[in-house]
């Protein structure tokens, strides 16, 4: 139990748990104790140095530092003292002295100010800091201005970037009345290595640091100067970070990072400066319908100018078309003729509402979205080994960790406020072990990086183990109480040597075995990873062997223990758990289960349901080309763009008899429609969405969604209503409760107590149980309870380098880009940090192809070619190009495989053979 301690505080006996500050004694008795370099956020030291918190002690002769002062048993505190508000109130005349009149102030409404207020000060009877030492202000960056004649040296944008983001971007220089922030060696913070993430700009008290878009043109603002405000979620990646969005006029003029369970306050660049695209003149504010004298279909349209091609219509027509297309083609061909792809961008209850929509309407479980791209082969092995698909333990619990392995991942892109939290990790002494076929960031906060060849990694994952059980190092109790096929498994593994293993995958044995015993050692040890491990062929058994190496050494179940496969789409999650995948209904449960299809035929008033699985992603568009599926229904996905060998896709696409597209933009799938129907972003409607952590959170609407543009739930009802369904929701609440009666997950999560707590994470116990962040401590939701070992044995990827397509190709995220860059490429400041179509290759690689870094190379697979800018990257091994997936004008999956995993579907999006040319030196030719 924590110790408690009694002391007086002007006047009255109150308590404290040990280690907590006078300041946060205070502050949570309602008491106001000024405050400038302090930050009462989670991941914020107290440092002390503004003196703005100055309270009196008896039997002290100097003030205290309340931010920083503990109380001690028996102590009596006066902060509302004259002594003590004398001093603070000549800290602030001090503090003014240096700052901008408040009518010129970059911030007039700046926390400064507030305090100042606080202590009866409007201005200071101090000499004001002469001209010439008033520091330039800096303007270089697209999202942020410094302003360092509004700077009081509190350090709080230092403690934010180094020790908050720790992306160790700032720094103090100068010394003394001299002393400034500077980016890296004085640089421009727009030439700097800043990522954007704007902690400092959320961190200062004063408009020192401010976002650009709260300033005008002669650099003056009010950070309080908007119409309303309100708390939603995230659009971006699946870390569900919570925000603050700030309104002005209608539109979105501000994002904050609130103290949500994932994110603590912290965002980055795409959270917080990525929020115009909703705001950008290519929203589709009106149903459009092919024009009868349209061209053949294709990516041929201006997405400025839609009408080209597209009609405008009423809602009434859009629908009626879009219904009665849908309609014929099932009353001809039969309900297999039409498929369904959802969104991971849309609600749940959005989510929940499609699969029924396919699956009641349509009468079979042909309905898939994007978790086919990403993780289906880690939900395939989650699902096979430990009996759940979603993450054994949130990614806060790296905290309670002393090991974590990051695999086939890129967090300081992908998941940037996820990515904070590894790093703090490795700040307090935790060991990370990084394994990529890439050097990513996370390289230097890293104890071992093991940059494996591309496409080995059972092998590696493999030699892992063969050590752990050679040595013996696994956890024999763990394995006998919590698990099943041991033996087998231990038997198989022992082919798989250190130094034969290392042949394949590149690693010395040595640092194979190093990195099995620190693993192993681990009291508690993590495993997370990305779409590096689950985008092959072999991704199903790259995640089999992650899950058997946890459980080799009882890393499951315990805090700061747990298998975490970090989820790309802001909703996947959630869009998993409610059903939008084609083997399973809601839960996960099992279309071939005849209870699971007798609960929902109860629920869905009579609905019949077919029994068999129903076709993924690539296989819908397989059927889509040989002309078995002739109509579509898209809501949100954009297969023109992300499906692999997109040119494949998108002749399938122009084939189609009828293609219905939801959409907030003209995207290149729309391109081939027949009706498109405007729909609403996630900013602009409410519901809930489910993070990678399990957490179930409110996504409340923030503006209104552009001119005709409806909520996609409201939609979605109307369609269904006109193809026969007898559908009455009237609110997505309505939808949730239906949600509940199937879905377990949901036990004990109302909405209700989702407005009031903003998120829940899944299980939880009770009404007042915030969730399990570690689950399966007792056993594991299979037979008898336990965890199952799968053997994996080495598979060679689809296809191999030869003399024809002699590099490798490997794709993925950018930092500043997301998903197929139909939403990151319409934000502003997200276009200008990252506007043009990129490839990194080695120098050394470039050198022998004669093209400068910033020149173009033409990059040839055996489904196309594309020609892009180069960019040198030493992560980049020699033999290997990455190319982002975002970028329509070197589209990278018109390069990649379609070669399938057998178990979960899944496309080879991280492994082609290619050949890398310079594009002067083929025409010369």
């Amino acid at each position: 139990m924590s110790e408690t301690i009694r002391f007086t505080l002007d006047g009255e006996q109150v308590e404290a748990e040990k280690g907590m500050t006078i300041w946060e004694v205070a502050n949570g008795r309602g008491l106001k104790i000024p405050h400038l370099c302090h930050k009462p956020q989670p991941g914020y030291r107290p440092d002390g140095n503004c003196r703005a918190c100055m309270v009196e002690i008896e039997g002290e002769r100097t003030l205290a530092a309340s931010c920083i002062r503990e109380p001690q048993e028996g102590m009596v505190v006066k902060s509302a003292s004259a002594r003590a508000e004398t001093a603070r109130k000549m800290v602030m005349e001090l503090l003014l002295a240096d700052q901008p009149e408040r009518e010129a102030a970059h911030d007039k409404s700046s926390h400064l100010w507030d305090m100042a207020e606080e202590n009866g000060v409007s201005e200071s009877r101090f000499p004001t800091v002469e001209p010439e030492r008033i520091p330039l202000l800096d303007d270089s960056h697209i999202a942020m201005r410094v302003n360092l004649d509004a700077c009081i040296q509190c350090g709080l944008c230092v403690r934010a970037c180094r020790e908050v983001q720790v992306n160790d971007v700032i720094g103090m220089s100068g010394r003394g009345h001299d002393a400034y922030p500077t980016f890296d060696l004085a640089d421009p913070m727009g030439e700097s290595s800043c990522v954007a993430c704007g902690e400092c700009v959320q961190a200062c008290p004063t408009g020192a640091l401010m976002p650009a878009t709260v300033l005008d043109d002669n650099q003056q603002g009010d950070s309080k100067d908007f119409d309303s405000e309100q708390q939603s979620v995230c659009p971006f990646c699946g870390v569900g970070c919570q925000v603050s969005v700030k309104i002005k006029d209608g539109k979105v003029k501000s994002v904050e990072g609130i103290n949500g369970p994932a994110n603590e306050g912290r965002l980055c660049v795409k959270g917080r400066f990525g929020f115009d695209y909703i705001h950008h003149p290519h929203r589709l504010t009106k149903p459009l319908i092919r024009r009868e004298d349209a061209p053949e279909k294709g990516l041929n349209v201006d997405p400025s100018n839609p009408w080209t091609h597209f009609r405008e219509a009423t809602w009434e027509e859009a629908l009626d078309k879009a219904a009665h297309g849908l309609q014929d083609l099932r009353s001809y061909y039969g309900g297999q003729s039409v498929a369904g792809f959802g969104s991971a961008k849309c609600t749940n209850e959005e989510a929940y509402l499609f699969q029924k929509f396919i699956r009641q309407g349509f009468g079979h479980n042909n309905v898939d979205h994007c978790t086919r791209l990403c993780h289906a082969s880690s939900v395939s092995a989650l699902m096979e080994n430990v009996g759940s698909g979603a993450v054994t333990a949130t990614f806060n619990e790296i905290e309670n960790a002393d090991v974590a392995i990051v695999i086939g991942s890129n967090p300081t892109e992908n998941h940037p406020v996820a990515a904070t939290y590894f790093k703090q990790f490795t700040k307090r002494g935790g060991e990370l072990i990084i394994m990529d076929p890439r050097g990513t960031a996370m390289k230097r906060h890293a104890k071992h990086m093991l940059q494996f060849r591309p496409g080995t990694d059972v092998s590696l994952l493999n030699a892992i183990m063969n050590v752990i059980v050679e040595e013996k190092l696994y956890d024999r109790q763990y394995i006998e109480g919590f698990t099943e096929g041991f033996f087998e498994f231990r038997d198989h593994i022992r082919a798989f040597t250190p130094e034969r293993m290392s042949e394949l995958c590149g690693i010395a044995p040595e640092v194979i075995r190093e990195v099995a015993r620190t693993f192993a050692g681990a009291q508690r040890a993590m495993i997370f990873w990305g779409m590096g491990v689950s985008q092959h062929i072999h991704g199903t058994d790259n995640a089999r062997c992650l899950i058997s190496l946890a459980l080799l050494c009882g890393h499951v179940g315990r805090p700061g223990t747990g298998l975490h496969p970090l989820r790309g789409q802001n909703n996947v999650q959630g869009a998993s758990d409610a059903g939008l995948i084609p083997q399973f209904m809601p839960d996960y449960q099992s279309v071939t289960d005849p209870e699971v299809r007798s609960l929902f035929r109860h629920i869905w008033k009579g609905t019949d349901l077919l029994d068999q699985p129903g076709l993924t992603v690539v296989e819908i568009m397989d059927r889509v080309y040989r002309g078995e599926i002739k109509g579509m229904y898209i809501l949100g996905e954009n297969p023109a763009m992300s499906d692999p060998d997109v040119e494949h896709a998108r002749r399938a696409l122009a084939q189609l008899d009828h293609l219905v597209v939801q959409d907030i933009f003209l995207t290149e799938t729309a391109n081939f429609a027949d009706v498109i129907l405007p729909a609403s972003a996630l900013p602009e409607k409410s519901g809930t969405v489910t993070n990678t952590n399990r957490q179930v959170q409110v996504a409340r609407k923030v503006v209104d969604a552009p001119g005709e543009a409806r909520e996609d739930w409201e939609i979605l009802v109307a369609l269904a209503r006109r193809i026969g369904l007898d559908w009455d929701y009237d609110d997505p609440r309505e939808v949730f409760d239906e949600m509940k009666m199937s879905m377990r997950s949901l036990h004990h999560i109302t909405w209700k107590r989702l407005e009031r707590d903003s998120a829940v994470t899944y299980p939880t116990f009770g009404p007042d149980d915030p969730g399990q962040s570690v689950v399966f401590a007792d056993g594991f939701p299979r037979r008898a309870g336990r965890a199952k070992f799968t053997p994996a044995r080495v598979t060679p990827p689809a296809e191999v380098p030869d003399e024809s397509f002699p590099m490798i190709l490997t794709t993925g995220r950018q930092l500043e880009h997301w998903h197929t860059g139909s939403m990151t490429r319409r934000a502003t400041v997200l276009d200008a940090v990252e506007p043009e179509a990129n490839c990194s290759l080695h120098p050394s690689t470039l050198r022998k192809l004669g093209v400068e870094p910033g020149g173009l190379v033409r990059l040839t697979t055996r489904r196309g070619a594309v020609e892009v800018m180069a960019r040198a990257d030493r992560a980049v091994a020699p033999d290997m190009v990455f190319l982002p997936f975002a970028y329509v004008e070197a589209a990278a999956n018109i390069l990649t495989n379609p070669a399938l995993d057998p178990f979960g579907k899944i496309p080879e999006f991280k492994y082609s053979a290619v050949r890398v040319e310079n594009p002067e030196q083929v025409a010369a030719e």
